[in-house]
Protein backbone atom coordinates (compact mmCIF):
# COMPACT_ATOMS: atom_id res chain seq x y z
CA UNK A 1 0.00 0.00 0.00
CA UNK A 2 1.78 3.20 -1.16
CA UNK A 3 1.67 6.34 0.96
CA UNK A 4 2.04 9.59 -0.99
CA UNK A 5 2.23 13.19 0.16
CA UNK A 6 -0.67 15.45 -0.77
CA UNK A 7 1.38 17.79 -3.03
CA UNK A 8 2.87 14.88 -4.97
CA UNK A 9 -0.50 13.15 -5.33
CA UNK A 10 -2.15 16.41 -6.43
CA UNK A 11 0.46 16.95 -9.14
CA UNK A 12 0.06 13.34 -10.30
CA UNK A 13 -3.74 13.60 -10.37
CA UNK A 14 -3.61 16.87 -12.29
CA UNK A 15 -1.12 15.37 -14.74
CA UNK A 16 -3.45 12.48 -15.48
CA UNK A 17 -6.34 14.85 -16.12
CA UNK A 18 -4.28 17.14 -18.35
CA UNK A 19 -3.10 14.13 -20.34
CA UNK A 20 -6.77 13.27 -20.90
CA UNK A 21 -7.44 16.71 -22.37
CA UNK A 22 -8.48 18.73 -19.30
CA UNK A 23 -7.29 22.37 -19.29
CA UNK A 24 -4.57 23.01 -16.70
CA UNK A 25 -6.66 25.31 -14.49
CA UNK A 26 -9.59 22.89 -14.41
CA UNK A 27 -7.29 19.92 -13.76
CA UNK A 28 -5.87 21.75 -10.75
CA UNK A 29 -9.35 22.40 -9.32
CA UNK A 30 -10.43 18.77 -9.73
CA UNK A 31 -7.16 17.30 -8.48
CA UNK A 32 -7.15 19.57 -5.41
CA UNK A 33 -10.73 18.56 -4.67
CA UNK A 34 -10.08 14.83 -4.98
CA UNK A 35 -6.90 14.89 -2.91
CA UNK A 36 -8.69 17.08 -0.38
CA UNK A 37 -11.22 14.29 0.04
CA UNK A 38 -8.41 11.76 0.53
CA UNK A 39 -6.79 14.03 3.11
CA UNK A 40 -10.01 14.04 5.11
CA UNK A 41 -10.51 10.28 4.97
CA UNK A 42 -13.19 10.27 2.27
CA UNK A 43 -11.29 8.03 -0.12
CA UNK A 44 -14.56 7.20 -1.88
CA UNK A 45 -14.49 10.77 -3.26
CA UNK A 46 -10.73 10.89 -3.76
CA UNK A 47 -8.30 10.02 -6.53
CA UNK A 48 -9.91 6.60 -7.05
CA UNK A 49 -12.44 8.62 -9.10
CA UNK A 50 -9.88 9.63 -11.73
CA UNK A 51 -10.09 6.49 -13.92
CA UNK A 52 -13.88 6.85 -13.82
CA UNK A 53 -13.74 10.55 -14.74
CA UNK A 54 -11.28 9.99 -17.57
CA UNK A 55 -13.41 7.15 -18.91
CA UNK A 56 -16.35 9.55 -19.13
CA UNK A 57 -14.14 12.19 -20.76
CA UNK A 58 -12.81 9.77 -23.36
CA UNK A 59 -16.35 8.68 -24.23
CA UNK A 60 -17.37 12.32 -24.65
CA UNK A 61 -19.82 12.20 -21.74
CA UNK A 62 -17.88 14.63 -19.51
CA UNK A 63 -16.72 17.79 -21.30
CA UNK A 64 -13.65 19.66 -20.02
CA UNK A 65 -13.42 23.35 -20.83
CA UNK A 66 -17.17 24.01 -20.80
CA UNK A 67 -18.39 27.26 -19.27
CA UNK A 68 -21.22 27.38 -16.74
CA UNK A 69 -24.12 28.94 -18.65
CA UNK A 70 -26.67 31.06 -16.79
CA UNK A 71 -30.19 30.30 -18.04
CA UNK A 72 -32.20 32.29 -15.48
CA UNK A 73 -31.26 34.92 -12.93
CA UNK A 74 -32.94 37.19 -10.39
CA UNK A 75 -31.42 39.23 -7.56
CA UNK A 76 -31.75 36.18 -5.26
CA UNK A 77 -31.60 33.22 -7.66
CA UNK A 78 -29.49 31.80 -10.44
CA UNK A 79 -30.15 28.68 -12.51
CA UNK A 80 -27.39 27.33 -14.72
CA UNK A 81 -26.65 24.68 -17.31
CA UNK A 82 -23.43 22.82 -16.55
CA UNK A 83 -23.16 21.40 -20.07
CA UNK A 84 -21.58 18.26 -18.57
CA UNK A 85 -18.52 20.27 -17.63
CA UNK A 86 -16.31 19.03 -14.81
CA UNK A 87 -18.37 19.06 -11.65
CA UNK A 88 -15.97 20.57 -9.13
CA UNK A 89 -15.24 23.39 -11.56
CA UNK A 90 -18.90 24.11 -12.24
CA UNK A 91 -19.89 23.85 -8.57
CA UNK A 92 -17.33 26.46 -7.51
CA UNK A 93 -18.43 28.70 -10.38
CA UNK A 94 -22.01 28.37 -9.14
CA UNK A 95 -20.92 29.46 -5.66
CA UNK A 96 -19.10 32.40 -7.22
CA UNK A 97 -22.46 33.56 -8.57
CA UNK A 98 -24.46 32.91 -5.39
CA UNK A 99 -22.20 34.37 -2.70
CA UNK A 100 -22.47 38.04 -3.74
CA UNK A 101 -26.25 37.69 -3.94
CA UNK A 102 -26.39 36.23 -0.43
CA UNK A 103 -24.28 39.06 0.96
CA UNK A 104 -26.52 41.61 -0.71
CA UNK A 105 -29.89 40.12 0.26
CA UNK A 106 -29.18 37.93 3.27
CA UNK A 107 -29.92 34.71 1.40
CA UNK A 108 -29.64 33.40 -2.14
CA UNK A 109 -29.91 30.11 -3.98
CA UNK A 110 -28.53 28.59 -7.12
CA UNK A 111 -29.09 25.42 -9.08
CA UNK A 112 -27.14 23.84 -11.91
CA UNK A 113 -28.14 20.92 -14.08
CA UNK A 114 -26.03 18.47 -16.05
CA UNK A 115 -22.72 18.72 -14.23
CA UNK A 116 -20.30 15.86 -13.91
CA UNK A 117 -19.68 14.43 -10.43
CA UNK A 118 -18.94 17.37 -8.09
CA UNK A 119 -17.19 15.34 -5.38
CA UNK A 120 -17.47 15.83 -1.62
CA UNK A 121 -20.22 18.31 -0.70
CA UNK A 122 -18.42 19.19 2.53
CA UNK A 123 -15.78 20.96 0.44
CA UNK A 124 -18.31 23.61 -0.56
CA UNK A 125 -19.72 24.00 2.96
CA UNK A 126 -16.20 24.54 4.26
CA UNK A 127 -15.55 27.22 1.64
CA UNK A 128 -18.77 29.05 2.48
CA UNK A 129 -18.16 28.80 6.24
CA UNK A 130 -14.69 30.35 5.82
CA UNK A 131 -16.52 33.38 4.46
CA UNK A 132 -18.78 33.53 7.52
CA UNK A 133 -21.85 32.23 5.68
CA UNK A 134 -24.07 29.15 5.94
CA UNK A 135 -24.64 26.59 3.18
CA UNK A 136 -27.39 24.06 2.58
CA UNK A 137 -26.54 21.75 -0.31
CA UNK A 138 -27.75 18.66 -2.09
CA UNK A 139 -27.33 16.88 -5.41
CA UNK A 140 -28.90 13.99 -7.23
CA UNK A 141 -27.18 12.02 -9.97
CA UNK A 142 -29.23 13.17 -12.92
CA UNK A 143 -31.48 10.13 -13.12
CA UNK A 144 -28.62 7.69 -13.66
CA UNK A 145 -27.40 4.79 -11.53
CA UNK A 146 -30.24 4.55 -9.03
CA UNK A 147 -29.10 2.58 -5.98
CA UNK A 148 -31.74 2.83 -3.24
CA UNK A 149 -35.03 0.90 -3.13
CA UNK A 150 -38.02 2.05 -1.09
CA UNK A 151 -38.54 0.08 2.12
CA UNK A 152 -39.91 -3.30 1.10
CA UNK A 153 -38.93 -2.82 -2.56
CA UNK A 154 -36.66 -5.03 -4.64
CA UNK A 155 -35.54 -2.52 -7.26
CA UNK A 156 -33.80 0.85 -6.80
CA UNK A 157 -35.72 4.05 -7.43
CA UNK A 158 -33.46 6.78 -5.96
CA UNK A 159 -29.80 7.70 -6.01
CA UNK A 160 -28.04 8.18 -2.67
CA UNK A 161 -28.93 11.93 -2.68
CA UNK A 162 -26.67 13.52 -0.02
CA UNK A 163 -27.50 16.39 2.29
CA UNK A 164 -24.87 18.85 3.49
CA UNK A 165 -25.00 21.89 5.76
CA UNK A 166 -22.27 24.07 7.21
CA UNK A 167 -22.15 26.69 9.98
CA UNK A 168 -19.11 28.85 10.85
CA UNK A 169 -17.72 29.05 14.38
CA UNK A 170 -15.27 31.45 15.99
CA UNK A 171 -12.46 29.11 14.95
CA UNK A 172 -12.02 29.46 11.20
CA UNK A 173 -10.67 25.95 10.80
CA UNK A 174 -13.49 24.34 12.82
CA UNK A 175 -16.82 24.93 11.06
CA UNK A 176 -19.65 22.58 11.88
CA UNK A 177 -20.29 20.57 8.71
CA UNK A 178 -22.70 17.68 8.25
CA UNK A 179 -22.42 15.78 4.99
CA UNK A 180 -24.20 12.46 4.59
CA UNK A 181 -26.04 10.40 2.04
CA UNK A 182 -29.68 9.50 2.57
CA UNK A 183 -28.68 5.86 2.19
CA UNK A 184 -26.79 4.01 4.92
CA UNK A 185 -23.57 4.48 2.96
CA UNK A 186 -22.38 6.47 -0.04
CA UNK A 187 -22.18 4.52 -3.28
CA UNK A 188 -18.54 5.56 -3.59
CA UNK A 189 -17.67 3.75 -0.37
CA UNK A 190 -19.18 0.55 -1.78
CA UNK A 191 -17.12 1.13 -4.93
CA UNK A 192 -13.91 1.22 -2.89
CA UNK A 193 -14.72 -2.24 -1.51
CA UNK A 194 -15.63 -3.50 -4.97
CA UNK A 195 -12.36 -2.30 -6.52
CA UNK A 196 -10.30 -3.79 -3.69
CA UNK A 197 -12.34 -7.03 -3.77
CA UNK A 198 -13.35 -6.88 -0.11
CA UNK A 199 -16.75 -7.62 1.46
CA UNK A 200 -18.66 -4.61 2.76
CA UNK A 201 -19.85 -4.41 6.38
CA UNK A 202 -23.16 -6.02 7.21
CA UNK A 203 -26.20 -3.76 7.05
CA UNK A 204 -25.24 -1.88 3.89
CA UNK A 205 -26.62 -3.87 0.96
CA UNK A 206 -29.45 -6.10 -0.20
CA UNK A 207 -29.21 -8.51 -3.13
CA UNK A 208 -31.71 -8.67 -6.00
CA UNK A 209 -34.04 -10.79 -3.85
CA UNK A 210 -34.01 -8.27 -0.99
CA UNK A 211 -31.73 -10.38 1.19
CA UNK A 212 -28.82 -8.93 3.17
CA UNK A 213 -25.42 -9.38 1.54
CA UNK A 214 -21.83 -8.24 2.03
CA UNK A 215 -20.91 -8.63 -1.65
CA UNK A 216 -20.28 -5.17 -3.19
CA UNK A 217 -20.66 -6.64 -6.69
CA UNK A 218 -24.44 -6.52 -6.31
CA UNK A 219 -24.28 -2.81 -7.18
CA UNK A 220 -22.22 -3.29 -10.34
CA UNK A 221 -22.86 -6.77 -11.75
CA UNK A 222 -26.28 -8.26 -12.67
CA UNK A 223 -28.52 -9.24 -11.06
CA UNK A 224 -28.34 -5.89 -9.31
CA UNK A 225 -29.15 -5.27 -5.66
CA UNK A 226 -29.59 -2.07 -3.66
CA UNK A 227 -28.21 0.08 -0.85
CA UNK A 228 -30.44 0.33 2.21
CA UNK A 229 -32.00 3.72 3.01
CA UNK A 230 -30.77 5.60 6.05
CA UNK A 231 -32.75 4.97 9.21
CA UNK A 232 -32.52 1.28 10.08
CA UNK A 233 -35.90 0.09 11.28
CA UNK A 234 -37.27 3.52 10.31
CA UNK A 235 -35.76 3.51 6.82
CA UNK A 236 -38.79 5.37 5.51
CA UNK A 237 -37.23 8.51 7.05
CA UNK A 238 -34.03 8.23 5.02
CA UNK A 239 -35.94 7.28 1.89
CA UNK A 240 -38.36 10.18 2.36
CA UNK A 241 -35.53 12.66 2.82
CA UNK A 242 -33.77 11.28 -0.25
CA UNK A 243 -36.99 11.59 -2.24
CA UNK A 244 -37.41 15.28 -1.41
CA UNK A 245 -33.75 16.07 -2.08
CA UNK A 246 -33.98 14.29 -5.44
CA UNK A 247 -36.95 16.46 -6.37
CA UNK A 248 -35.25 19.64 -5.15
CA UNK A 249 -31.99 19.11 -7.02
CA UNK A 250 -33.50 17.72 -10.20
CA UNK A 251 -36.75 19.66 -10.26
CA UNK A 252 -35.38 23.11 -9.39
CA UNK A 253 -32.33 22.88 -11.66
CA UNK A 254 -34.26 21.75 -14.74
CA UNK A 255 -32.36 18.48 -14.63
CA UNK A 256 -33.65 14.95 -14.39
CA UNK A 257 -34.85 13.24 -11.23
CA UNK A 258 -34.20 9.56 -10.57
CA UNK A 259 -35.72 7.14 -13.06
CA UNK A 260 -36.70 3.51 -12.69
CA UNK A 261 -34.35 2.52 -15.50
CA UNK A 262 -31.45 4.39 -13.92
CA UNK A 263 -30.09 5.32 -17.34
CA UNK A 264 -28.05 8.26 -18.55
CA UNK A 265 -24.70 9.81 -17.68
CA UNK A 266 -23.91 9.64 -13.95
CA UNK A 267 -23.38 13.22 -12.89
CA UNK A 268 -25.01 15.75 -10.61
CA UNK A 269 -27.78 18.30 -10.55
CA UNK A 270 -26.94 20.80 -7.82
CA UNK A 271 -28.91 22.92 -5.37
CA UNK A 272 -27.01 25.38 -3.16
CA UNK A 273 -28.72 27.70 -0.66
CA UNK A 274 -26.52 30.30 1.07
CA UNK A 275 -27.54 32.37 4.10
CA UNK A 276 -25.68 35.38 5.50
CA UNK A 277 -26.21 35.56 9.28
CA UNK A 278 -25.57 39.31 9.10
CA UNK A 279 -29.02 39.65 7.58
CA UNK A 280 -30.67 37.70 10.40
CA UNK A 281 -29.72 38.07 14.07
CA UNK A 282 -26.18 39.08 13.16
CA UNK A 283 -22.96 37.23 12.39
CA UNK A 284 -21.51 37.69 15.86
CA UNK A 285 -24.61 36.22 17.47
CA UNK A 286 -24.72 33.17 15.20
CA UNK A 287 -21.00 32.48 15.47
CA UNK A 288 -21.09 32.94 19.23
CA UNK A 289 -24.00 30.54 19.61
CA UNK A 290 -22.39 27.97 17.31
CA UNK A 291 -19.11 28.13 19.22
CA UNK A 292 -20.80 27.94 22.62
CA UNK A 293 -22.91 24.97 21.60
CA UNK A 294 -19.96 23.15 20.02
CA UNK A 295 -17.87 23.64 23.16
CA UNK A 296 -20.76 22.50 25.35
CA UNK A 297 -21.26 19.30 23.38
CA UNK A 298 -17.55 18.48 23.32
CA UNK A 299 -17.54 18.89 27.13
CA UNK A 300 -20.27 16.25 27.59
CA UNK A 301 -19.29 13.65 30.24
CA UNK A 302 -17.99 10.62 28.36
CA UNK A 303 -18.86 6.97 28.69
CA UNK A 304 -16.13 4.51 29.61
CA UNK A 305 -13.66 3.97 26.79
CA UNK A 306 -14.65 7.09 24.85
CA UNK A 307 -11.60 9.27 24.24
CA UNK A 308 -13.43 12.35 22.97
CA UNK A 309 -16.81 13.63 21.87
CA UNK A 310 -16.60 14.41 18.17
CA UNK A 311 -18.81 16.83 16.30
CA UNK A 312 -19.51 16.85 12.56
CA UNK A 313 -16.29 17.87 10.82
CA UNK A 314 -14.01 16.72 13.67
CA UNK A 315 -13.12 13.29 12.19
CA UNK A 316 -12.19 14.98 8.91
CA UNK A 317 -9.98 17.52 10.69
CA UNK A 318 -8.18 14.81 12.66
CA UNK A 319 -7.57 12.76 9.52
CA UNK A 320 -6.43 15.90 7.68
CA UNK A 321 -3.80 16.56 10.34
CA UNK A 322 -2.54 12.99 10.24
CA UNK A 323 -2.44 12.59 6.47
CA UNK A 324 -0.92 16.02 5.92
CA UNK A 325 1.94 14.99 8.18
CA UNK A 326 2.33 11.34 7.14
CA UNK A 327 0.97 11.18 3.61
CA UNK A 328 -2.11 9.61 2.06
CA UNK A 329 -2.33 5.80 2.10
CA UNK A 330 -3.81 4.34 -1.08
CA UNK A 331 -5.34 0.91 -1.38
CA UNK A 332 -3.19 -1.30 -3.60
CA UNK A 333 -5.98 -2.08 -6.06
CA UNK A 334 -6.87 1.61 -6.42
CA UNK A 335 -3.22 2.52 -6.90
CA UNK A 336 -2.81 -0.21 -9.54
CA UNK A 337 -5.60 1.35 -11.60
CA UNK A 338 -3.97 4.78 -11.41
CA UNK A 339 -0.60 3.31 -12.43
CA UNK A 340 -2.21 1.49 -15.36
CA UNK A 341 -3.89 4.72 -16.46
CA UNK A 342 -0.64 6.70 -16.12
CA UNK A 343 1.24 4.23 -18.30
CA UNK A 344 -1.45 4.41 -20.96
CA UNK A 345 -1.43 8.23 -20.93
CA UNK A 346 2.34 8.59 -20.66
CA UNK A 347 2.29 10.31 -17.26
CA UNK A 348 5.23 9.90 -14.88
CA UNK A 349 4.44 7.73 -11.86
CA UNK A 350 5.61 9.32 -8.59
CA UNK A 351 6.55 6.10 -6.77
Amino acid sequence: MPTISAPVLTDFAAGLLVAAGVPNAEAEVVATSLVGANLRGHDSHGVMRIPQYIGFIERGEYRPGVELRVVRETPALVVCDGGWGLGQVQAHRLLDLILPKARSLGLAAGAARDCSHIGRLGEYAERVAREGLLLLATVNNGGAATRVAPPGGLQPRLSTNPFCAGVPTARDDEPLVVDFGTSVVAEGKVRTYYISKRPVPEGWLLDHQGQPTTDPAVLYEPPLGTILPLGGAQAYKGFGLGLILDLWSGGLSGGTCSQAAGQGVPGNNILFIVLDPAGFAGSDWLVGQATQLADSIRATPRAAGVAAILLPGDPERLTLQERTARGIPLDQEHWAKLVELARRLGVAIPV
